[in-house]
């Protein structure tokens, strides 16, 4: 398979289209999710994100009176689905590797599992807090933070596992990217800190970045140039999701720390319902597309959220 700054390189300076999908709830059927990526693939995407989730805790009362904690994935299948998502469309899967409920030697296997299926693509992230606990922890013999997770990737392309062998291991072939935040982490004290985090992950091994969303380009840009100053030179990639309803203009400030432009938010205040909201928030996508594109952006990478109507709207107007 193709390494993402592979087809960055391959694309000789064009826009590549690109999306990022999230497993289907446990239960619900596999062919939802691919007849959904389907009419995407009009737009020739070399390769597709698939989420990560991590385990969820529930309580449950016992008849006692004392509660009971439960462990559950609510989205699992990462794996089986990029190996569906490689066969059936032909494109190169991106897994979603997390810090979060795994320990060191949990993600080794895992690693291995996708070089096993010649997936050679890995976003590495540290992940959310496990529900509904507002803090991060660590799994037992698990990491903290991203850049320690890049750093065993990087050690296994070189053939250093956990472990030592009576024989010499042959190394994996990861394409490793990592997250970055336009507007700042939330956790990060200021923009300084959060510049020193993603350059340590950058030194890590990290081969290119992929931003959280935003809907003001300038955040962007002026992201990219703090880097380049930085001497973070690997592809920075623009990740974007389209407005669908009204509620998501304070929604997604909220999930994700981030601002709505003014003349969003008065364009969707204006609006009478979500049928009018989705019509601006693809025609602000299109309008963050081209000027991304005139401005060199290697890739648009759309967070569909399970959805492909608006991204297909969008994308047929850019490519």
């Amino acid at each position: 398979m193709t390494k993402i700054t592979e087809h960055i390189q391959a694309a000789n300076g064009q826009p590549i289209f690109s999306i990022e999908v999230i497993p289907p709830i446990k239960g619900d059927n596999l062919k939802n999710l691919l007849d959904n990526i389907e009419p995407l693939m009009e737009f020739k995407p070399p390769f597709v994100d698939v989420t990560y989730h991590r385990e969820e805790y529930i309580e449950r009362p016992l008849p006692d009176g004392t509660i009971q904690r439960i462990v559950t994935r609510k989205r699992p299948g990462t794996v089986g689905i990029c190996a569906a998502i490689m066969h059936r469309f032909g494109v190169d899967p991106v897994p979603h590797v997390l810090c979060g409920g795994f320990s060191r030697d949990e993600t080794e296997d895992f690693l291995i599992d996708l070089h096993y299926l010649g997936i050679d693509n890995a976003l590495v992230l540290r992940g959310d807090p496990a529900k509904p606990f507002s803090t991060f922890k660590a799994k037992e013999n698990g990491y903290t933070y991203a850049s320690e997770l890049v750093e065993q990737v990087a050690n296994m392309n070189k053939g250093i596992y956990l472990h030592e062998e009576d024989t010499p291991l042959s190394p994996s072939d990861f394409c490793i990217g990592v997250a970055a935040y336009p507007e700042k982490h939330f956790e990060a004290m200021d923009h300084d800190t959060d510049f020193e985090y993603l350059r340590y992950k950058v030194d890590k091994g990290a081969d290119y970045i992929v931003t959280q969303m935003f809907f003001d380009n300038g955040k962007y840009f002026d992201f990219v140039e703090r880097c380049r100053q930085a001497g973070i030179m690997v592809p920075i990639i623009p990740g974007l999701k389209p407005l669908a309803t009204r509620r998501q203009l304070e929604i997604l400030p909220k999930l994700f720390h981030l601002e709505m432009p003014d003349d969003l938010v008065r364009a969707v205040q204006s609006c009478e319902n979500d049928q009018q909201a989705k019509q601006v928030g693809i025609e602000w996508g299109i309008q963050q597309g081209r000027e991304l594109i005139a401005a060199g952006a290697p890739v648009l990478h759309f967070y569909t959220m399970g959805k492909a109507d608006n991204v297909m709207k969008i994308a047929r107007e850019l490519f």
